[in-house]
């Protein structure tokens, strides 16, 4: 999949992804911050974690830019948390994640329908070629030289 692209360079890209966000609770931080619960208490009660362990992922993911941290409450100083575009873009991953468990751990049964929330209709991730105008598979995608 990776063709010509060195192997160390692809190595440490991944390996630097999943550092970042390849733990069970900064995925997991990752998704509800998605699904719209930014506080830090509703963060902890949602997702049934430790205020340590949960301090330390949200620390790693503003540090890396993933997150940013927004003041809502001026006395006493609180904040939510908010995606970054960098966050914001890990919408695609997160989505394969869940379609591929859904698949492989769910006996194939979807655990949440996503939807155009526009329109209501369902949607269906894949590769899209721009020049194309067509789906493909992972067997289609190849490393190209720069």
């Amino acid at each position: 999949m990776f063709g010509t692209v060195p192997q160390e360079t692809a190595d440490s890209t991944i390996t630097a992804v999943a550092e970042l966000v390849g733990d069970k609770w900064s995925m997991l931080v990752v998704r509800d911050v998605f699904r719209g619960v930014r506080r830090f208490d509703d963060l902890c009660a949602d997702l049934g974690m430790s205020r340590a362990v949960l301090t330390n992922r949200l620390r790693k993911l503003v540090d890396a830019g993933v997150l940013t941290k927004v003041p809502y409450q001026e006395r006493p100083l609180r904040h939510e948390y908010r995606l970054t575009q960098m966050g914001r873009e890990l919408s695609p991953m997160l989505v394969a994640l869940l379609r591929w468990g859904d698949r492989w751990f769910g006996g194939g049964q979807p655990t949440a329908v996503l939807v155009h929330a526009p329109c209501g209709t369902e949607l269906h991730q894949a590769f899209w070629c721009p020049s194309c105008k067509c789906t493909f598979g992972p067997s289609a995608i190849r490393a190209a030289d720069r």
